[in-house]
């Protein structure tokens, strides 16, 4: 089992010299954050800039078991019209698309729900959302359409191959249980040339956030992210963005990234 201090190990050897890693410890609270003892956001970008990635999938089953196991259609049965992120960090995703989308994109959003933090005037093609509450979607003004499915049960999108230009999933990386499976799916529905922008703060549901997400922090975050991008084996080298809108004062934002490989 790929165990949280072998991604600590990975990422010490990894970052620029001059700073110490705090490891985070096998005794905290379940999605508590431990702080780091570097500036975060000089740090975050330079987690996949030279990643060291084991030859194989390095996690097992356990890594992604979560403390609740039941149906998640009756944890999601319920409307959450809110935002799962502060203002601050809403409008630094929102400014991010501004430049990451372009008119006339056809935009898959994964884990959909009322609000895609879309700009206002973005004018996107086909612009799906595939998500696990029905009134939530149909609330959402930026979406051409949408499809109700829980990827935890079956990770196969309904959905052709090469059928995007864009793949988004906000704050919820860490509630898919088959990640493998979902980035590929990622892989193929978007067309050669495309991008898949997985953005992650460190809120979360702890109860649905699969277990070596709970064990690690913010950094090691990225670093997990990063390898679902490469052992799907469909997409160039990851990387990451560091949006934080007000470090230490807001929630932390940052952007995964990766663009599918040519046929």
């Amino acid at each position: 089992m790929f165990r949280y201090t072998t991604i600590a190990i990975l990422l010490v050897s990894q970052v620029a010299s001059g700073f110490t890693l705090q490891l985070p410890i096998p005794s905290r609270a379940p999605g508590f954050r431990f702080p780091l003892t570097w500036p975060l956001q000089s740090m975050a970008e330079k987690v996949l800039e030279a990643p060291k990635w084991p030859d194989e999938w390095p996690y097992s089953e356990k890594d992604f078991v979560r403390m609740d196991e039941s149906d998640d259609s009756v944890f999601y049965d319920s409307p959450r019209l809110c935002y799962h992120i502060d203002d601050a960090a809403v409008s630094a995703l929102t400014k991010f698309y501004e430049t990451a989308l372009e008119e006339g994109d056809d935009v898959l959003d994964i884990c959909s729900s009322w609000v895609s933090h879309y700009p206002k005037d973005f004018k996107g093609g086909n612009v799906v959302g595939l998500g696990m509450n029905d009134y939530e979607l149909s609330e959402n003004p930026q979406l051409s359409s949408y499809e109700v499915k829980d990827l935890n049960k079956d990770p196969v999108f309904p959905f052709e191959d090469a059928s995007f230009d864009k793949v988004t999933c906000v704050v919820s990386v860490d509630y898919l249980n088959k990640p493998l499976e979902v980035f590929k799916e990622i892989g193929r529905v978007l067309r050669p040339g495309g991008k898949c922008i997985i953005s992650m703060s460190n809120r979360c549901f702890p109860t649905k956030a699969f277990q070596i997400w709970l064990q690690t922090n913010d950094l090691e975050h990225i670093f997990i992210t990063g390898s679902f991008f490469h052992y799907s084996g469909m997409f160039e080298q990851p990387s990451c963005k560091d949006i934080s809108p007000n470090p230490g004062m807001s929630d932390p934002l940052f952007i995964v990234q990766g663009v599918r490989k040519a046929d």
